[in-house]
């Protein structure tokens, strides 16, 4: 497959994929480290939250989230980094068992500078049961194929 640049991309494209299981261990292996609250570190005091049991740091579905965008978009292709996320949020909890994909559809495209252009995408993680657990619009930099 031929390394996708700026002009590749094509606003209204939209992209699936996903399948990443979560696991209770990994969930608590990473809000110990990263986001230490109860209801991501304890199963017996998150059952008396108001999740009602073990969920995922919303940092952790960011990260789960950036593991599938790289390994299905960005690995390849001219992608520079990002430099934002705007209107993240996530709505429902990612809880133990649950299956992980990502919807992605270019909203807007605009030249950078001479060398770079600016991709807004949105992004929409859901569960098996294609509940949103997160979204975002990452503002990702490509190089241009042919600079000014």
């Amino acid at each position: 497959m031929a390394r996708e640049h700026f002009e590749d991309v094509t606003v209204g494209e939209t992209r699936e994929f996903g399948d990443r299981d979560v696991s209770r261990e990994e969930i608590v292996e990473f809000a110990g480290q990263y986001d230490p609250q109860p209801f991501h570190t304890d199963t017996t005091a998150a059952r008396e939250s108001m999740f009602g049991g073990l969920i995922a740091s919303g940092w952790h579905t960011a990260a789960m989230t950036m593991e599938l965008l790289v390994t299905n978009v960005f690995e390849g292709s001219a992608a520079t980094g990002a430099v934002g996320v705007d209107e993240l949020r996530w709505p429902n909890p990612v809880r133990p068992g649950d299956t992980l994909s990502v919807r992605t559809e270019v909203l807007d495209t605009e030249p950078w500078n001479d060398r770079l252009g600016l991709v807004r995408s949105k992004t929409t993680t859901h569960n098996q049961n294609d509940e949103p657990v997160m979204s975002m619009v990452g503002l990702v930099l490509y190089e241009r194929r042919d600079p000014e």
